[in-house]
């Protein structure tokens, strides 16, 4: 709240005190007391009742809507990783978004790939130029295959896109749970706000692009929610503070994609606080670098579905409900 991290004594007292004051929270939580619910502006954490409200009785008490003061996009980033970095764990893939997060974090890393895959390799590299500990988890195409029943029957869009990138989460926090982590720090939400996929480069119609993009994170957080919490974790998530989006979305989007160049008001920023090798890296999506999606098409193909992945994706989905 105002960026002060509120413990849950705090929390605690504050509800049975001046529950008013929950419409100023930030961050990233959803809790209950008595028949009320509340959950973040953003809808960042999964739990019942909607998203950015306080809920009793099946009835809206209030809005949550925290105002803090003014900041630049800087400040907005570097405050945003600060409140979330008394515990945890960072996913460190060696790209712009998720580097600059390990590095204002400074907090232990974990890199999830296939052996000899592209992100285990970057974040290496990456964790070196930071002078971060960053631990590699090599997957196997067993380990992916033993997986994939659990992850499709948790994820709520069970098509091959979030199911790969569904399938990366699920290792990353799988280890962070098995090592005593329950936060683990991500860098989701970056490419949405500031114009990172490749296809914005050729977008005639670019502002209303990033838009409908950044109205569907809330998706995107919960499926990766729901994947963190098989292994009693959860996903923090900087670049969606509310500083963050504030002073992300007053950028216009000529100014975050153009020239070629994507991302550049974070790059801009991320040059200030990581080497200059890490702040331009154009890296390769998640669940590509990973290697999983080519374990994925591999495993399909294994099991008799050599042109549909989908078609995969919804054999496993049926034997699961019994079917």
């Amino acid at each position: 709240m105002d960026g002060t991290v509120l413990s849950l004594s705090d929390v605690e007292k504050i509800v049975k005190t001046d529950p008013g004051q929950i419409r100023r929270f930030g961050g990233e939580f959803a809790f209950s007391f008595g028949s009320c619910h509340a959950r973040d502006h953003f809808g960042i954490v999964r739990g019942p009742g909607q998203k950015g409200a306080v809920v009793c009785n099946g009835q809206v008490r209030c809005s949550i809507e925290p105002a803090p003061a003014p900041c630049t996009l800087d400040e907005a980033i570097v405050t945003a990783v600060r409140i979330r970095s008394g515990e945890g764990v960072t996913a460190l893939s060696g790209g712009v978004d998720s580097s600059l997060v390990a590095a204002l974090a400074g907090r232990e890393c974990v890199a999830v790939g296939l052996k000899g895959s592209h992100d285990l390799e970057q974040a290496r590299h990456a964790a070196d130029l930071l002078g971060l500990t960053c631990t590699e988890v090599e997957i196997t195409q067993e380990e992916i295959a033993d997986a994939l029943p659990a992850v499709i029957a948790a994820i709520p869009k069970k098509d091959p896109v979030n199911t790969s990138i569904a399938v990366t989460q699920y290792f990353i926090a799988r280890w962070a749970g098995e090592h005593g982590h329950r936060r683990i720090l991500a860098g989701q939400g970056a490419d949405e706000l500031f114009g990172g996929y490749a296809r914005y480069l050729a977008s005639p119609a670019l502002e209303e692009d990033l838009a409908r993009d950044v109205a569907g994170l809330e998706a995107q957080a919960d499926r990766d929610q729901a994947v963190a919490a098989l292994h009693g974790t959860y996903l923090s998530m900087p670049y969606l503070d509310i500083r963050v989006v504030r002073a992300a979305r007053a950028i216009p989007a000529h100014e975050k994609v153009h020239d070629g160049q994507r991302k550049i008001p974070l790059r801009e920023v991320a040059g200030r606080h990581i080497p200059q090798e890490l702040a331009v890296y154009g890296k390769k999506a998640m669940q590509y670098g990973s290697g999983v999606w080519g374990v994925l098409k591999k495993l399909a193909r294994k099991n008799g579905y050599k042109t549909s992945v989908q078609d995969y994706i919804n054999h496993i989905g049926r034997v699961e409900h019994g079917h």
